[in-house]
């Protein structure tokens, strides 16, 4: 653990093509690494609103909108900006490594699989 109080993980997949999204697990969590502006985010690859895969999602900007009904987040910070997500999705920070990127998990997100 860093003093920062995450765990770095290796993001086992490459940076999606600009505007693309794919799906990864770190243990029984999965999350969903998406490319835009020339940066990757993380986000818990759940929709707050049915709980479904948010993989495929259209990107603009910032911006992720949910493939089944069209809600969106901003990848910066979870946040919803249009119904139905009512409510914020988890994001996580990423930072290059040695060629490859890696996601910090906070100690209890790691304590489901660990």
């Amino acid at each position: 653990m860093d003093s920062d109080g995450l765990r770095w993980v290796e993001i086992p997949i490459p940076l999606p093509p600009e505007g693309g999204n794919e799906t990864f697990a770190v243990g029984e969590l999965s999350l969903l690494l998406c490319h835009t502006g020339g940066k990757p985010y993380v986000v818990r690859d759940e929709c707050p609103h049915v709980r479904t895969s948010m993989q495929g999602g259209l990107i603009r900007g910032t911006i992720l909108e949910c493939p089944l009904h069209g809600g969106q987040l901003d990848l910066r910070d979870g946040r919803p900006v249009a119904m139905p997500i009512r409510r914020p999705v988890a994001c996580y920070p990423v930072r290059s490594a040695g060629g490859g990127w890696q996601v910090g998990l906070p100690g209890f997100e790691l304590a489901e699989w660990a």
